[in-house]
């Protein structure tokens, strides 16, 4: 099927993009956010095509898969996706009073809601709209984990703007345990004697710095799970994490450290910096649970059963 959606998020579109159907996204002359194209920074295959603005209207649409509220409105400009299947792919935590957030797409017939996490579902009040949980997927990195560096990582972008919401407020205190790389959009402003940054590398070269160091830092207050989190596990970087939103699920016990106390983060961080074995033991078994979890082909299959579903239905 001719799927149409916007790229939004590069590290979920990069595993959707991986299955058998069209991935049509459009495009604007200036590439800015409602027109961003195909991505510059990941590998994404043939059946991902540009569409322009005014081709849309012209191009046959089986399904659309929506990501902002805002989208909707550019769908009235094209019949043929206007009147198409929508799923509305929500990647984000609630904001505001969480336990009264009502999500934006709430109490609609028209859609299905897709959460990326179960902690997402629970704490969006959808309404009667349909929902469901699709779990992320990723591609497997081709990197794999040496921890040959004593340095911690963390991947994360914006977190000078985000600032207590990605836990930025809490670097300090573990590069005081050891030197920290922090990989991502828009970190620059982080840069110290202890803190090294990475600004926007490309995904290949990103992971496969990861794997150089001992550990990988989550350190998000509130957050939906994200993606590098995942992909760092695969290539078998032990984790140690804030036990908040989805990281409780998605890090088993053996696979990593998490806690609400951040000292003891702190120590286990300098534990993995002092015990390789250690750090390579936990990593391992975060590779098989993160494969078995959020492999591609479940991921692609759990899609392929609601979008045939969804158009069926039509």
């Amino acid at each position: 099927m001719n799927i149409l959606l916007w790229h939004v998020h590069g590290s979920w579109t990069t595993a959707f993009v991986q299955g058998k159907h069209q991935y049509l996204l459009p495009v604007t002359d200036d590439r800015g956010p409602w027109g961003r194209g195909r991505a510059r920074t990941w590998d994404w295959p043939e059946s991902v095509r540009e569409v322009p603005f005014e081709d849309i209207a012209r191009t046959p649409i089986d399904l659309v898969v929506l990501q902002r509220p805002e989208e909707l409105e550019l769908l009235s400009m094209w019949a043929p996706a206007a009147v198409a299947p929508k799923v509305y792919l929500e990647h984000n935590t609630p904001t505001g009073d969480v336990p009264a957030t009502r999500h934006p797409m709430a109490d609609r017939d028209d859609l299905a809601i897709v959460h990326v996490t179960h902690f997402n579902a629970l704490f969006w009040d959808c309404g009667g709209t349909r929902a469901t949980v699709i779990e992320h997927g990723v591609v497997e990195p081709a990197a794999r984990y040496t921890g040959e560096l004593e340095r911690l990582a963390i991947v994360t972008n914006e977190p000078v703007r985000r600032g207590r919401v990605t836990g930025t407020d809490l670097f300090p205190r573990f590069a005081a345990a050891a030197p920290l790389d922090v990989f991502g959009m828009g970190v620059a402003g982080l840069a110290s004697e202890r803190i090294a940054v990475f600004d926007d590398p490309p995904q290949a070269a990103m992971h496969a710095e990861l794997a150089r160091r001992r550990a990988y830092l989550h350190l998000c207050r509130w957050t939906s799970l994200g993606l590098s989190l995942i992909e760092a596990m695969t290539i078998g970087v032990p984790v140690v994490a804030l036990a908040t939103t989805e990281a409780v699920e998605a890090v088993p016990p053996d696979a990593g450290v998490l806690s609400t106390n951040v000292d003891a983060l702190v120590d286990a961080a300098l534990w993995l910096i002092e015990s390789p074995e250690d750090a390579r033991r936990l990593g391992a078994a975060g590779r098989a649970a993160a494969r078995r979890r959020y492999g591609l082909d479940r991921f692609l299959a759990d899609w392929d059963h609601l979008l045939e579903e969804l158009c069926a239905s039509r």
